[in-house]
């Protein structure tokens, strides 16, 4: 079937950029100027074309429907096809695909999911592209919630349900040979971060096979790369309800790297790893601004040195652990008369776990719970 495309709406939507870029693509050239807003592009064997340089001509339109009719028969393609590869031409394209019912069809529920968990992916990629971390407050990056606002949902493709994500990509002022070369902070910031998601998701793929295969540091070791407990968590939403899932990521044509397209396939299989990992980085993340009470076990002090090392006994997570904090001379000479006094404490601080030990971080003394004090309290 034959269609071709007259929506003028429709037709301005492909930018200039696009159209040159796929114009490179076929082989055509550019051997000089028309005007003061067109260029003009040569090859062997195909018509020469007049490709403009922004959308502020008149009939813009005009030329672009010209240009389709030309490139579809370069391409031996019908327009429509060609029109959905020019329009994402100079966007990095995001692509959620599930498994679905015979119909091609899921159900409502499960495709707002998969809307929501591609969106909450791509922001764990933005939030991750400065300072990799295991946890983001993702509402508190403005940086990559305005990123987020440029980003469109594209239009439903056939033959399977998917979600489409748009990131818009600048092209380059220094044409590269493999754009893959070029560091990432060379990148724009819209491009490092589809970068970082693809290497997230595929470092998110090979964690969840290692830790399988019994190593137990397998998504710690993969943080600088981006995997963190937010894309974890995200793609627990999307594959969940789905028995295997294929997250995509092609690369903008005006600025081309050497792989056109990254695919990482995920399965039912993989939600249970994904959740512990996520729950094992939150578990891992201070704990800002709590009050631990606790009776003060140990106590040790360099004769140097006025600040002390405190290990606590508290109740932390439905049973009696030990915490271990650094307090300033005078927190720590009052935790020495509360050891002496068998007095608990309440320390309020940052609480982590490093490893299998809870330590407080940034502790002070909030209050030494004495026997009269609570019989006081009791009359």
């Amino acid at each position: 079937m034959i269609a071709n495309i007259r929506d003028r709406k429709a037709l301005s939507e492909i930018s200039p950029g696009a159209l040159s870029a796929y114009a490179r693509s076929f082989g055509w050239t550019k051997t000089g100027t028309y005007g003061d807003h067109s260029d003009v592009y040569t090859a062997e064997g195909l018509p020469e074309i007049l490709l403009p340089r922004h959308q502020s001509l008149g009939d813009y339109a005009s030329v672009v429907s010209r240009l389709l009719e030309i490139f579809a028969k370069a391409a031996e393609l019908d327009e429509l096809a060609l029109y959905r590869d020019l329009v994402t031409a100079d966007r990095d394209v995001i692509r959620v695909r599930a498994s679905e019912g015979e119909d091609g069809s899921v159900t409502a529920s499960d495709g707002v999911r998969l809307m929501h968990g591609a969106r909450d992916m791509l922001l764990a990629a933005a939030c991750s592209v400065q300072n990799p971390q295991r946890v983001y407050r993702a509402g508190a990056n403005k940086e990559a919630n305005t990123y987020l606002e440029q980003v469109r949902l594209g239009q439903t493709e056939q033959g399977s349900f998917v979600v489409t994500l748009l990131s818009p990509v600048v092209p380059p002022v220094i044409q590269h040979a493999l754009i893959d070369e070029v560091a990432l902070d060379d990148d724009p910031f819209e491009r490092q971060i589809t970068k970082r998601l693809a290497s997230a998701l595929a470092a998110t793929r090979e964690a969840a096979e290692r830790t399988v295969g019994g190593e137990a540091d397998a998504f710690a070791r993969a943080v600088e790369l981006g995997v963190s407990a937010n894309l974890c968590e995200a793609l627990v939403e999307v594959i969940d309800p789905f028995p295997f899932l294929n997250v995509s990521v092609t690369w903008a044509r005006t600025r081309p790297v050497s792989v056109a397209r990254n695919v990482v396939r995920f399965s039912g299989s993989d939600v249970p790893v994904l959740r512990e990992a996520a729950r094992s980085f939150r578990d891992r993340e201070p704990r800002p601004d709590v009050d631990i009470f606790g009776i003060v076990r140990t106590l040790a002090r360099d004769e140097a040195e006025v600040d002390g090392t405190v290990t606590l006994l508290a109740f932390i997570e439905g049973r009696n652990q030990s915490v271990k904090t650094v307090l300033r001379q005078s927190d720590y000479e009052r935790a020495i008369l509360a050891h002496k006094e068998k007095a608990p404490v309440i320390i309020k601080g940052d609480l982590e776990r490093i490893g299998q030990r809870w330590h407080l971080l940034n502790p002070v003394i909030a209050d030494v719970i004495r026997e009269n004090d609570v019989v006081e309290d009791g009359q």
